[in-house]
């Protein structure tokens, strides 16, 4: 159900999303920045390539599930579903406001092609492999279950229930994706609660391990295809973003994990965008 996108429309496609997300954030007033800025590689590789899915029927049963663990990154995942024909772009506009579709986390019931509501970070993982075990041992279909976790939600426990739970039932149709930006709202994770060997430790659970540099959209894609291809085991894919990607004052300032740009600052960072774009198309001429 999937259109094929050359990777110069990708990657134009994931300009197109930054830029939507910056315009969101400063009607909005409120939310956060640097994480969707980050995932927009990311998630528009999963929407435009690698999920099997419908917008214009979201609750076709054959479709892949996506599930958002840090639903704070929600902009990123509204930007891409509207660009996508879920539901019109104009929507955009209505980010957190009172009665929207677009709330500051993502409510499954308000909006469709949203599988869960998100908001507690550590649940989402729980989620997906519940999900994924359903649909591997007692419907027998062919869909597969994706789960989007940052880094600092690794620091919840529940997380590490869940992927053991995985690795135990051997849930071969689930791939989790790692937003490995480093930050959270009160600093560097390494400084606040150090993850690493994080890739060590899902290989100790029984998951397969894939590491790819995150603003590459082709190294993203080639890892969820060589995930279809792992039996027995989970995949998670750690993806190394830069949060804040795309403008300049934002990239790697934790500062910037939960607060929107002002007009002032919307206006530079869109600019920064739209120079980013023509360099861009200019490159793949």
């Amino acid at each position: 159900m999937q259109k094929q996108y050359s990777l110069k429309k990708l990657e134009l496609k994931a300009n197109e999303i930054r830029q939507d997300i910056i315009k969101m954030l400063v009607k909005a007033g409120s939310g956060h920045s640097a994480g969707p800025l980050g995932m927009a590689d990311v998630f528009t590789a999963l929407y435009f390539s690698v999920l099997n899915h419908d917008p214009k029927n979201p609750l076709w049963e054959e479709r892949d599930r996506l599930i958002l663990s840090n639903g704070h990154i929600c902009p990123v995942r509204y930007a891409v579903m509207a660009e996508s024909g879920y539901f019109p772009i104009k929507e955009l506009d209505t980010l957190r406001k009172f009665g929207s579709r677009l709330q500051g986390h993502p409510e499954r019931e308000r909006l469709p092609g949203i599988e869960t509501t998100s908001g507690p970070l550590g649940s989402g993982l729980s989620q997906a492999a519940g999900i994924a075990y359903v649909g591997k041992y007692l419907d027998k279909t062919n869909w597969r279950v994706y789960c989007a976790m940052s880094d600092g939600e690794q620091e919840a426990g529940q997380t590490w229930e869940a992927a053991m739970f995985a690795g135990k039932n051997k849930l071969d149709n689930l791939t989790a994706i790692i937003d490995r930006n480093n930050i959270q709202i009160d600093g560097f994770t390494e400084d606040i609660m150090p993850l690493e060997p994080l890739r060590a430790k899902y290989e100790a659970f029984n998951w397969q391990v894939l590491e790819v540099d995150g603003h590459n959209i082709e190294q993203i894609i080639d890892a969820c295809n060589e995930a279809k291809a792992i039996h027995q085991k989970p995949t998670v894919i750690i993806a190394h973003t830069i949060p804040g990607k795309g403008v300049d004052f934002m990239e790697n300032k934790f500062e910037w994990h939960g607060k929107p740009p002002t007009a002032e600052e919307a206006k530079i960072a869109l600019q920064e965008l739209r120079t980013l774009g023509g360099k861009i198309s200019s490159e793949h001429e």
